[in-house]
């Protein structure tokens, strides 16, 4: 991608409504716009970001096993009204009505859905277990928006649901998304505590969060630096030691990228979804929910990982493997990046006719993991530098390429 023809537009200043790191970032470096609170534009280089993420998520979830659906939006209040949801969701459900008066309330989650789905599939404990993942917008009527991406009022979230014949079954599928958001997590270079939570509107006996520690996060944890032991702030209130080793507890800001649901037959009784197990008998069917907001992730990544000049992003979430950046040198640089893009890489060319200073220093606002340089100081060579250390070193384009 040529920069001069880029889609976007960098900024010195501070946006005033941008109050956290993150926030102030993004918009700066021209990832996100917004449209009104609580909703934002992905520009180019922030999809990007976001379509590497979406694939990270995607990748470990089939790994296990998940297979991905997509469903709809709109959905009926009737459905809602079955399970005592449609007046009782917090944060409160957007609501509209067609031209028939009919009522509908836009997705905020899908466990309805889904269960009213598998109702026509899953018959027999022969058809079980299964796992049904959906990467898609949601909508939840907030009070209060706040740190661009991190609580909005539309965003994107990856919910699975999984469905079984025992508890003893869930809980083993539990470990497994446990395990896989582990590793989605640790390519995006975050180290999330794994803490207990409450259900909230979406119910069930056990729920489990993933925080990020965050100075600018609006959730607090009490959290054991010795052996990990975590818990929300109401669910931890006045423990002042571990309970698994007796350490003084912390008290900790956090930022939730994830939460984990063991709902049991809460769904499934009052959506009468049933299976036949071994014996003949009818069950009501075994379910768990799993869900990641993937603007939140992002968010969450750039608030942990970005220094005085602008963002860091880690490899795999870096929306080009490189910056390639020209200093009166734009035919040999040419040559560079078409070699490059032949060779099946991401790059950026800054092209434009601005001065060195001025590119470097929106390539360090903008973050992209690798940052190469072609000038009259490094002759036949490219300067290769990442983003975020302080070495640098000259490579022969062969050299880079192979």
């Amino acid at each position: 991608m040529l920069q001069s023809q880029l889609l976007t537009k960098t900024s010195k200043t501070i946006p005033k409504e941008a109050t956290t790191t993150s926030h102030q970032l993004l918009l700066r470096a021209g990832f996100i716009r917004p449209l009104t609170a609580g909703v934002f534009c992905f520009l180019p280089l922030g999809w990007r970001v976001y379509k590497k993420l979406e694939n990270l998520i995607r990748d470990e979830l089939n790994a296990i096993g998940c297979q991905e659906v997509f469903l709809p939006v709109l959905i009926p209040a009737d459905l809602w009204k079955k399970t005592n949801r449609w007046e009782t969701m917090d944060p409160p459900l957007f609501k509209l009505k067609d031209r028939h008066n009919k009522w509908f309330g836009l997705g905020s989650t899908h466990e309805e859905v889904i269960t009213e789905l598998v109702k026509d599939h899953i018959f027999s404990y022969k058809d079980l277990p299964q796992a049904l993942y959906q990467i898609q917008i949601k909508f939840r009527n907030e009070i209060r928006t706040s740190g661009g991406l991190l609580r909005t009022k539309e965003f994107f979230m990856k919910d699975l649901y999984s469905f079984h014949q025992s508890e003893a079954d869930l809980k083993n599928f539990y470990r497994e998304v446990e395990g896989a958001y582990q590793k989605i997590f640790t390519s995006c270079e975050l180290k999330a505590v794994a803490v207990k939570a409450h259900s909230g509107s979406i119910g069930g006996e056990k729920s489990q969060e993933f925080m990020v520690l965050a100075e600018t996060g609006e959730d607090k944890i009490l959290f054991c630096r010795n052996c990990g032991w975590g818990a929300n702030i109401e669910l931890g209130e006045g423990k002042e030691k571990c309970p698994v080793c007796q350490a003084k507890l912390e008290l900790k800001n956090t930022i939730e990228i994830g939460h984990l649901f063991e709902l049991g037959s809460l769904y499934s009784q009052k959506l009468n979804a049933t299976f036949v197990d071994q014996k003949g008998k009818k069950k009501f069917l075994v379910m768990g929910c799993y869900g990641l907001g993937l603007p939140r992730i992002i968010s969450t990544v750039v608030e942990t990982s970005h220094d005085e000049n602008g963002i860091i992003w880690p490899k795999k979430l870096s929306p080009f493997d490189y910056h390639l950046l020209s200093f009166e040198r734009d035919k040999e640089t040419l040559k560079v990046y078409k070699a490059l893009i032949k060779n099946g890489k991401e790059v950026l060319f800054d092209d434009r006719s601005i001065s060195p200073g001025e590119k470097l220093k929106d390539a360090d606002l903008i973050g992209i993991y690798r940052r190469l340089i072609i000038s009259q100081k490094t002759k036949d060579m490219i300067e290769y530098k990442e983003r975020g250390k302080k070495k640098m070193r000259l490579i022969k384009l062969q050299d880079l390429i192979s």
